[in-house]
């Protein structure tokens, strides 16, 4: 259980890194374009695989420090016991969809890695790279909320996300 949580850090902290790489990218890329006409080839395509990247790879850890949003308004009106139940049956249905996606995902990455399929732009990447985030980050995803769910029975949990009114 904690080397599922220890991984959702590692890969929160890549995608923190992912993020400011994709704000250094494209703060080049307006200041190439606009100051020296001179635009790049290659800060809009890496910039946005950096953003996928860091999107799904963040996900997981986000579940585990309970910063995903919530709309807790009615959920918090109910007795604790109820609002665990609650959390509980969030965790189950965050889990089989997680699977559904990785795997439908999954399949979508494998066809494109045999098909040999590329962006089409300038740098003619591989789609393969960008579209193996969805199994990876929707996996790790369905781990951390699997790790979660056990947890629930014995923590004091009754809500996913923070709470701010």
């Amino acid at each position: 259980m904690a080397m599922i949580t220890h991984l959702s850090r590692l890969a929160g902290t890549l995608a923190a890194i992912l993020m400011a790489l994709t704000g250094a990218m494209l703060t080049y890329e307006v200041i190439a374009r606009y100051f020296f006409i001179k635009p790049t080839i290659w800060a809009a395509e890496l910039s946005q695989m950096c953003l996928i990247w860091g999107c799904l790879l963040g996900m997981a850890h986000v579940l585990s420090i309970r910063r995903h949003i919530t709309v807790n308004a009615v959920t918090n009106l109910l007795p604790l016991r109820i609002q665990r139940l609650c959390v509980g049956f969030s965790l189950l249905f965050l889990i089989v969809f997680s699977l559904i996606v990785a795997v439908y995902g999954w399949d979508i990455f494998y066809d494109s890695f045999e098909r040999g399929r590329t962006t089409g732009s300038l740098m003619n990447l591989p789609v393969w790279i960008t579209e193996l985030a969805v199994p990876v980050g929707f996996a790790l995803l369905a781990l951390q909320s699997l790790v979660e769910l056990i947890d629930l029975k014995s923590g004091e949990t009754t809500t996913l996300g923070s709470s701010h009114e």
